[in-house]
């Protein structure tokens, strides 16, 4: 099998996308029935992951400083489509998989992966100018895909239910988790936390991009509402790069932050991250809305109590070892950071079933899955 895969995603600094396109990328290239794997980024062919992460870097910066973004975004789908076409013409036999929504034209079989409908549920949540691409761009790739991949059951139904999709198109294939997201010992941690100020088993650990929909102003007004010693003996830390949108989170945070009782990391190197993980007293992720929710995965597998949304794909990462709350609901919300932070027989259960119920769920997995769908399409003879 030969197989085009599209990796625009893979950029830093990654988001849970860009790790699912790097973790393809990698698992596809080491498959026994994928004989032959072309990368293509941006606006030509790369030769491996790293050569992607490195072209992808000028295109992000140059997303991030240009004008009038709408048309520049618009101009650029069509520029990258036109070299898409010239590049791939002779090619035959070939299936195409884009990881990240929207298909560049081809003229074989095609997949693409929707990861959640954020940006028709919450526009608010979104820049403009991601909202109107979409708008424009995902029907006719739901249309023109031969199948279509999501991360979660939830999103398989919304994606039929919202957009008309036939269920018979719809796959779902959950993420992974890399196996250095482990439990540790404070030997492993100590040094590698104290780079960061940090000491192990004593903070509240968040990591999310800073960004409306990870909910975070209620998460940090429900933190502030805790015991003044539970504050003290478990800091507020979150690592995520900064988004957008985020006035109202930048007043929530600023006196907590002011006092010691919070910080901000920004973005972690990958090799920090799973100790940083490891390290963290309880995590919390109540996100108003996912299509997976890989953070939450990252936490149980390092052996961290996990306080998560009750809603759209989270329970069925989190099933019923992490605790999942009203996300709406500031009181639920700081009763459940208490519960993990406090409540000693919960935790002790919570970080002795995370990590098994997380080893069900390597890349590997994920990659297996994903080639037995490429299997289906050209065995449909698509």
């Amino acid at each position: 099998m030969r197989v085009i895969l599209n990796v625009d995603a893979i950029t830093a600094p990654l988001t849970g996308i860009g790790r699912y396109a790097l973790e393809l990328a990698h698992g596809l290239a080491r498959h026994a029935a994928v004989e032959e794997l072309r990368l293509y980024s941006a606006f030509r062919w790369v030769d491996d992951p790293a050569h992607a992460l490195a072209a992808n870097r000028t295109i992000a910066q140059l997303r991030r400083s240009i004008p009038f973004k709408t048309q520049a975004l618009e101009l650029y789908t069509h520029l990258r489509a036109a070299l898409f076409r010239a590049h791939t013409r002779r090619l035959r036999g070939y299936l195409l998989h884009t990881p990240n929504y929207v298909l560049m034209p081809f003229d074989g079989p095609s997949a693409t992966t929707v990861h959640d409908l954020s940006a028709f549920n919450y526009p608010e949540t979104h820049p403009v100018e991601r909202v109107r691409f979409l708008e424009r761009h995902l029907p006719r790739t739901l249309e023109r895909a031969a199948v279509v991949l999501t991360d979660s059951r939830f999103i398989a139904d919304e994606i039929h239910l919202r957009l008309g999709v036939p269920r018979a198109k719809l796959r779902t294939v959950a993420l992974g988790v890399d196996p250095s997201y482990r439990p540790r010992g404070n030997d492993e941690l100590d040094a590698a936390l104290a780079v960061h100020g940090l000491v192990a088993g004593a903070y509240l650990l968040v990591v999310a991009t800073q960004e409306p929909r990870k909910n975070l102003v209620r998460l940090v007004r429900a933190y502030a509402a805790l015991p003044a010693a539970l504050r003290r003996h478990s800091p507020l830390v979150i690592v995520g790069a900064r988004g957008w949108l985020n006035k109202e989170l930048e007043r929530t945070l600023g006196p907590l932050e002011a006092s010691g009782a919070a910080r901000r990391l920004g973005y972690v190197d990958e090799n920090a991250l799973p100790l940083i993980y490891a390290g963290a007293r309880a995590f919390a992720f109540p996100s108003l809305y996912e299509g997976f929710g890989l953070p939450v995965l990252e936490a149980m597998a390092s052996g961290v109590p996990v306080l998560t949304s009750n809603v759209s794909s989270l329970p069925e990462v989190g099933v019923d070892i992490a605790l999942g709350v009203d996300p709406l609901d500031e009181d639920a919300l700081r009763n459940g950071l208490e519960r993990i932070l406090d409540d000693e027989p919960w935790r002790s259960g919570a970080i002795t079933r995370g990590p098994l119920h997380a080893q069900q769920f390597p890349w590997s997995r994920c990659v297996d899955e994903t080639v037995a769908v490429y299997e289906e399409v050209a065995g449909n003879g698509e």
